[in-house]
């Protein structure tokens, strides 16, 4: 009986866990990029970022948390010895409860006067908080500093910042997964795609 019950209380968690994913994909639209179609690129990339960089052990510098996605599998891709730090940010304002500046609340604890950095994004948006963390990094004296993004939208971008490393250029739509979240959700799909509208419209009438 106890085997029974265990194998009962198995296939509900299963169930449930089956339920809560077709919740999650029912907010989904149209698929932009399959996982197959994004780790090619990473692929690319990382074999890029090897021949450039062999023999300098560069300084890869991301900003968690969407990042932590495209560095993994980049970092796997790259066939030359390289080092890793993030930093990360807040643009909330608790008394505001809204965002406002950006705020730098953990910074690196690697030195970089002197290295080779590459600031690695999962996507690119306007640029003006990018542009702000490069600011900072030059002034600390690095031998180089590049670019690479996986996901760019250069339709949104207000500032000018030369990209070395680029995979994918992007539609203006509201897109989920490999790391671009919605309200905390979707981060952890393999696939790009579009968030539905109603999605959109049922949040803001919530809030």
């Amino acid at each position: 009986m106890e085997a029974l019950a265990s194998t009962s209380a198995a296939d509900q968690a299963a169930a449930a866990q089956q339920q809560a994913r077709e919740e999650l994909l029912r907010g989904v639209g149209r698929v932009l990029l399959t996982e197959e179609e994004i780790g090619r690129r990473i692929g690319e990339l990382g074999a890029a970022i090897s021949r450039d960089y062999a023999g300098l052990n560069p300084l890869l510098i991301g900003v968690l948390k969407g990042v932590i996605f495209f560095m993994s599998d980049l970092l796997r891709a790259i066939t030359v010895p390289v080092t890793v730090d993030f930093m990360a940010i807040s643009r909330y304002d608790p008394q505001q409860r809204r965002k406002g500046p950006v705020r730098l609340i953990k910074d690196l604890d690697e030195p970089v006067e002197g290295r080779h950095l590459v600031f690695v994004e999962d996507i690119i948006d306007t640029g003006l908080t990018l542009n702000y963390l490069l600011r900072i990094l030059r002034a600390r004296n690095p031998a180089s500093l590049e670019v690479c993004t996986l996901f760019d939208k250069p339709e949104h971008r207000l500032v000018n910042i030369p990209l070395k490393y680029k995979g994918f250029d992007l539609p203006d739509r509201f897109v989920v997964g490999y790391g671009l979240d919605y309200r905390g959700a979707y981060r952890h799909l393999p696939f790009l795609a579009e968030l539905r509208p109603e999605v959109l419209r049922l949040a803001r009438e919530k809030s």
